[in-house]
């Protein structure tokens, strides 16, 4: 166009905006000032906005200046835009500034003031200022609860703030509701959800958040089953990426083939990396690891968590060598590694006993990709060593580690110790352990059972001795059983479970009946001969 006028101007700025495209947007801005198309009303705020975007102060003040020059300071928008930057720059002086010079505030210009004391953690001044403005809407009374809610440690306040509101919307009670699962108050977030007066999709992600905070994870299930049968709630991605990670923690594997066909009948199977990531990382860890390859290769843009999923499911799942190749792949493809890639990397050599291998790849992470070794690289690599039998190379390794070794490093060695008949390095790695986790019998039994092999009886019943001292016993093992009513708990120590009769009549029934088609079996082959 030969001559844009500045409503052309402003329809490309306001289409970079809708595209986040924030530093075109000020190039665009430089050439229409440079072409002396003057900006009108409906310019500036973009402008401003994206001087936010891009954290562009030294432009914002620029504009201020314009503004004052041009008259457009009087524009309450204009006031507002310049109190939301200097806000999120951190110079609160300038966005009061702006604000007292303002000839006209309205509740939209208060709310940002407000917000912007909430960003720089100043509750006391927003509050101040809340109590202060001569109009209050929904939204404000929302700002100055979340503002609260997300300072943290401030549920009360925000709650009595909430309680005061004099009229409240689903937003309202969906940011209570969400403060609660961000503090962990899983009863009070239930409360909060059976109070309100009606729900969306954003509530009962609330709930299920709250579940999952608060390591629930059964009740996550519950919870879908409740939103989706009962009240008919269209789920969106979050809750079923939230479901999803649930059904992998507890090996739920039928529910969550149930979450993949209603993400495939929502389209989400098309579109949604996250649901397809999270759909991976359950089939992996539910063992089913075909399943999971097969959503992987549908995935059209697949990203570094979609890689480090699969990586990790096949290493973790004993194939090393495909989580390997897949590795080689995610190179050659461009995507960088990053440290979780690496474990699943070093998991894949400990599966595979690739100990050279698997030392320069943990030696690469630094030199090649600047990434520190953290606890868990360091755990694959002792866990290689103490496999290979290299349990002198494994100590060394770990006095040199950056990091201090924990409890699983320590119990790893503690562990090879006894299959390689290594009693020196048992007793150091006990030593270690006793400091860790003083009242864990477990780490006794280990050492006593290695003494008993070599013979050394004397030693292993001093171990009992220090083993009963402690008091504490070795926590019972515990199983999850799907059923159609959700997940059930079993625990190998014998305690009950409200429908134990009912369980042993069954299985009885069953050893019954199964005596029966042996007694019919046999007579069969009688019969027969």
């Amino acid at each position: 166009m030969p001559q844009p006028t500045v409503s052309i101007y402003n329809a490309m700025l306001n289409g970079y905006t809708q595209n986040d495209m924030y530093n075109d947007l000020l190039l665009l801005f430089k050439r229409m000032r440079r072409n002396d198309v003057m900006p009108n009303w409906f310019t500036l705020p973009v402008v401003l906005k994206a001087c936010v975007m891009v954290k562009e102060l030294r432009q914002g003040e620029e504009l201020q200046c314009f503004s004052i020059k041009t008259g457009f300071r009087s524009n309450p928008y204009v006031g507002t835009k310049l109190i939301e930057m200097y806000s999120c720059a951190g110079v609160l002086a300038s966005a009061n500034k702006v604000f007292c010079e303002m000839a006209e505030r309205n509740v939209v210009t208060w709310t940002s003031m407000i917000n912007g004391y909430i960003l720089n953690k100043d509750l006391v001044s927003a509050r101040r200022f809340f109590d202060l403005s001569p109009e209050r809407d929904t939204v404000l009374w929302n700002t100055m609860v979340a503002g609260y809610i997300q300072t943290g440690n401030m549920m009360e306040e925000a709650r009595s703030l909430f309680d005061l509101m004099p009229c409240k919307d689903i937003m309202s009670w969906n940011t209570v509701l969400e403060g609660y699962a961000n503090s962990g108050d899983v009863e009070a977030c239930e409360r909060v959800f059976e109070e309100m007066p009606e729900r969306n999709v954003f509530s009962w992600n609330g709930l299920i958040k709250g579940y999952t905070q608060s390591g629930r994870l059964d009740k996550v299930l519950g919870c879908f089953k409740r939103m989706v049968d009962e009240d008919k709630v269209v789920p969106n991605d979050a809750t079923l990426t939230s479901v999803l990670s649930a059904c992998a923690k507890l090996g739920a594997y039928e529910f969550g083939k149930r979450v993949h066909k209603h993400g495939e009948g929502l389209g989400y199977d098309k579109v949604n990396v996250n649901f397809m990531n999270a759909l991976v990382d359950m089939y992996a860890k539910c063992g089913a690891i075909e399943m999971a390859m097969e959503v992987f290769n549908t995935i059209k843009r697949r990203d570094l968590i979609s890689w480090n999923t699969v990586v990790n499911g096949l290493a973790s799942h004993g194939h090393g060598t495909e989580a390997l190749v897949l590795f080689r792949e995610m190179r050659t493809c461009g995507v960088r590694p990053d440290k979780i890639t690496f474990v699943g990397v070093l998991c894949a050599c400990r599966h595979m006993g690739l100990v050279e291998d698997g030392l320069a790849y943990y030696n690469s992470m630094f030199t090649d990709y600047s990434i520190t070794p953290q606890i868990e690289h360091c755990g694959c690599m002792v866990d290689l060593l103490s496999r290979a039998g290299l349990l002198t190379q494994a100590v060394e390794f770990i006095n040199k580690m950056p990091v201090e070794a924990d409890a699983v490093i320590w119990a790893t060695l503690l562990g090879a110790s006894k299959v390689y008949k290594k009693v020196e390095v048992g007793e150091l790695a006990l030593g270690e352990l006793v400091k860790l986790e003083p009242r864990n019998p477990a780490n006794f039994v280990m050492l006593s059972n290695i003494y008993g092999d070599l013979g050394r009886f004397d030693d292993a019943a001093r171990l009992k001795v220090a083993m009963r001292d402690t008091g504490y016993k070795k926590e019972a093992g515990v199983s999850w059983i799907e059923t159609d009513d959700g997940l059930v708990k079993f625990y190998s120590s014998g305690e009950k479970h409200r429908r134990t009769e009912e369980l042993q009549r069954i299985l009885r029934e069953l050893r019954n009946f199964s005596i029966l088609l042996d007694d019919e079996e046999e007579e069969l082959q009688e019969h027969l001969i």
